[in-house]
């Protein structure tokens, strides 16, 4: 077994994403000598207890930190700066701070003001999830096959970055490497806009007339109950990730917007060929993702 990374990791929140990398840390041995959990609330500390997926519940966030060479954020984004705030006066000096959040540009906004001297922030992002979430909902699998974008800062320590990199790599993630503005456009269009539009459709069906919602749900089709699962996530996380992307997650609706217009029109003249060229190029895309593994 190889070295572990880390001699005693933090997850700062406990849900899917911290429950998975709690899980794939104890499966593997060679992610952390010592895996430390704290959280907000207290039924989610008692449940971790009786899960057993860490070595170290800690009630007490400043508690919980000290003395860790990395820190992970595993809260929804809108939450980071509070938690920063918390957690600064006990952070160890040479400790990583890291974090899962889907938006990086609000992380470094949020966290860079307030890090202290000698700790290092290298925000990533694993592209995996369910729409499940809880301590119950993780599993070591999630990750696997699935990128994981590190996002390092201007100056950050290289050996620092490698360390983020290799324990997603440990965890079963490719790797890739974004700056934090090209990374918030790319995930707002694969990532926030569909679960947007999601929740807009779930929306909208919802206020159907009684007796029409009835017989949509009785007889919804694979491609409602494909927006329906999507729409099943988590709340704070969501409206956080919209908030905290609102710029690029704004332009890729607006640009969304004129492509559904474009195809309402073709829908309203009758223009087959549009109708079949947007059609193909979806099939298109489908075929890349399937090629890709990422489907």
């Amino acid at each position: 077994m190889a070295e572990p990374i880390f001699n005693r990791l933090c997850l700062i929140g406990i849900g899917l994403i911290g429950s998975s990398i709690a899980r794939v840390a104890q499966k593997r041995g060679d992610i952390a000598r010592t895996v430390v959990a704290t959280a907000r609330r207290p039924q989610t500390l008692a449940r971790v207890r009786e899960l057993g997926i860490v070595d170290v519940v800690e009630d007490d966030i400043g508690k919980a930190v000290e003395g860790c060479d990395c820190v992970v954020l595993c809260v929804p984004v809108g939450v980071y700066a509070a938690v920063m705030r918390r957690i600064a006066p006990h952070l160890a000096k040479g400790c990583i701070l890291t974090d899962v959040g889907s938006t990086k540009g609000s992380v470094v906004r949020d966290l860079t003001p307030l890090l202290p001297e000698g700790v290092q922030l290298i925000p990533a992002h694993p592209m995996a999830g369910t729409e499940h979430s809880g301590p119950d909902a993780g599993f070591p699998e999630l990750f696997e096959g699935r990128y994981a974008i590190v996002t390092p800062l201007p100056g950050a320590d290289p050996e620092a970055v490698e360390k983020i990199r290799e324990m997603w790599r440990r965890c079963g993630s490719m790797i890739e490497t974004l700056d934090p503005v090209t990374h918030d456009k790319v995930v707002a269009m694969v990532s926030h806009l569909p679960h947007l539009i999601a929740f807009t459709i779930c929306g909208t069906a919802d206020d159907l007339a009684e007796e029409t919602k009835e017989a949509v749900l009785n007889f919804a089709a694979s491609g409602f109950r494909d927006f329906t699962r999507i729409a099943g996530s988590d709340v704070d996380m969501w409206r956080d990730i919209f908030l905290n992307n609102r710029e690029a997650l704004l332009e890729m609706l607006a640009r969304f917007s004129e492509d559904a217009h474009a195809l309402g029109r073709a829908v309203r003249y009758g223009q087959a060929e549009f109708i079949e060229d947007r059609i193909r190029r979806g099939r298109k895309i489908r075929r890349e993702l399937i090629e890709r593994k990422q489907a």
